[in-house]
């Protein structure tokens, strides 16, 4: 009872008390962040550690937890977290972007609140400031169904996450210099499972500990930098039955491609000989391949694991017929995107479609990634406190890019914040069109959408009697091959500021993402949670007052 008390104190400080469930449970956690010495890859390099670890601190929470995560930051340079796939429902304000939020100034701290309102699943947070997501400071998020809630399968023995990741042996600061300076990062150094790469010289210790005849729930997420990575353990066939929020048809799978910023869960039965397989991250779509490598040991095993590694599938057309075979479970309970009834989501007609166009192009001699002809550029006042402040017109404009780009996106480049407007419940269209060489991952804030199409060439009206508008799955992630395109629909209805967003850090960082802001014209507590008190200021707003709160 003291710790609900509690908890609805700080939530009084917040300015949030209209909003709060006092049956919902209350995690606290407190985490300091600093740096430290690894050697992944064999070579010692500076990395960004929470409470010493490497990756960080699982959260495991369950639907509808209340957040209270107090940030320590012991850097030497500003830092922020992002929640990824966590919808921040009507709370845009704790989404750890800096388009909604003051980065955590070094030898300070900040205290995120936010609620896993009406989601199950496996997700991940990590660092949007700088790069320094390249040196680690990520972790597993995981979000449990509620016990009323029953899951399509039965309850695993134990449940693992796994963070796979290419790697860099060079240093965040090192990176960013070369960003910085117009040239791109290069290629990784090799392949991490959970911070670690097996040797295979019978002397590795296994990441995960297997009883034989039970099965286990592996939540398998890709937070690194530029590498699409295909997963698989030895013998060991993988059922899928989540992904990104939404439980999925069940099928099986020799491996799978998990492309950068996407999160799968996978049930693993132990059934094999009892001895030691080696769970393999490799390289897709690479000429030269990166594989990294982790144990796994049954219990009372005998026997290493066999140096034959499974092999990888070749060509993306394999990877493309993969992404068709996933369907969402239209029959499991469990917490659905808003709002009700959306699962029939081909029935909504559209209101407006965006077509968005990525190019890698030079400005000034510099690299820079657009959108539509636009690199974003931060700005010093986030752009979420600006609009609510009343000033934004002296931080960006709105609608800097179009909803149908120009013949060619190539020729000219605006560096600018790049913000879209737009209508609050809006059900939209938006189409990714890939005219690069390389592969694309987009990720959406705030929401989940109904992945409905990837197809090779160019996107046309014509092309959605293609789209699956039955069971395609709801999720906040999405590939785009090369020369490819891949289309999704949503319905806007989470008033806020949210971000789009390559999740190739190279990419977002040199301009490859652009906001969307969704405003409620009823500026209403039932729409959008007012400022929290304890919000950072920075920028043009460090001194002007607060505009009124928000009314019932």
């Amino acid at each position: 009872m003291a710790s609900v008390m509690y908890a609805l104190l700080l939530c009084l400080s917040a300015g949030a008390l209209s909003v709060v469930q006092g049956e919902d449970p209350y995690l606290f956690f407190t985490w300091n962040v600093t740096y430290g010495t690894i050697s992944p890859l064999g070579v010692p390099q500076l990395a960004i550690l929470i409470n010493g670890q490497f990756p960080g601190p699982n959260i495991n929470s369950t639907s509808n937890n209340n957040i209270v995560l107090n940030v320590f930051n012991n850097l030497d340079e500003p830092f922020l977290l992002t929640w990824s796939g966590i919808q921040q429902r009507k709370n845009s304000w704790q989404d750890g972007t800096l388009g909604t939020m003051c980065p955590i100034a070094p030898g300070t701290n900040f205290t995120y609140r936010f609620q896993v309102k009406d989601q199950i699943g496996s997700y991940m947070y990590y660092p949007v400031t700088a790069m320094h997501r390249a040196a680690g400071g990520f972790g597993g998020l995981r979000i449990n169904s509620r016990l009323l809630i029953p899951v399509p399968y039965a309850d695993p023995e134990d449940e693992y996450t796994v963070m796979i990741g290419d790697w860099y042996t060079k240093s965040h600061t090192a990176l960013k210099k070369l960003l910085d300076s117009g040239r791109t990062m290069g290629r990784p150094d090799g392949i991490l499972i959970n911070g670690k790469n097996a040797k295979g010289d019978g002397k590795d210790e296994p990441l995960f500990t297997m009883k034989p005849g039970k099965t286990y729930k592996y939540r398998v997420c890709n937070v690194g930098l530029k590498n699409s990575l295909n997963f698989r353990i030895q013998g060991h066939p993988l059922k899928l039955v989540e992904m990104e929020g939404s439980h999925t048809v069940q099928n099986t799978y020799e491996s799978l491609d998990v492309h950068v910023g996407q999160c799968f869960s996978l049930l693993v039965t132990a059934d094999k000989e009892r001895k030691d397989y080696y769970m393999v991250a490799s390289t897709r779509f690479t000429k030269t391949v990166l594989t990294g490598k982790g144990i796994i040991r049954y219990e009372n095993g005998n026997g290493p694991a066999s140096p034959e590694l499974p092999e990888a599938p070749v060509g993306w057309a394999w990877s493309l017929n993969q992404f068709r075979s996933f369907r969402w479970n239209l029959t499991a309970s469990a917490a659905r995107p808003n709002p009700q009834g959306s699962y029939h989501y081909g029935k909504i007609n559209i209101t407006r479609t965006i077509k968005i166009v990525n190019s890698a192009s030079r400005v000034n001699g510099k690299l820079r990634y657009a959108i539509n002809g636009v690199s974003h550029v931060e700005s010093e006042t986030p752009l979420k406190l600006a609009e609510y402040f009343g000033v934004a017109d002296k931080v960006f404009k709105y609608d800097t890019i179009q909803d149908e780009p120009r013949a060619t996106v190539e020729d000219k480049v605006t560096l600018a914040p790049n913000v879209v407007n737009q209508t609050f419940r809006d059900f939209v269209e938006i189409i990714f069109e890939n005219h690069e060489k390389s592969i694309q991952s987009w990720h959406l804030d705030g929401y989940s959408f109904f992945a409905v199409a990837i197809e090779p060439g160019r996107w046309t009206p014509e092309k959605r009697k293609n789209y699956n508008l039955l069971d395609g799955v709801s999720r906040h992630t999405i590939q785009v091959f090369p020369k490819s395109w891949a289309a999704i629909m949503l319905t806007f209805d989470n008033a806020g500021m949210w971000n789009v967003r390559s999740e190739q850090p190279e990419r977002r960082y040199l301009g490859q993402q652009f906001y969307v802001s969704v405003l409620s014209p009823a500026h209403s507590l039932r729409d959008e949670y007012n400022l929290p008190e304890t919000t950072q200021l920075c920028g043009i707003v460090m001194d002007l007052p607060k505009p009124p709160p928000y009314s019932a």
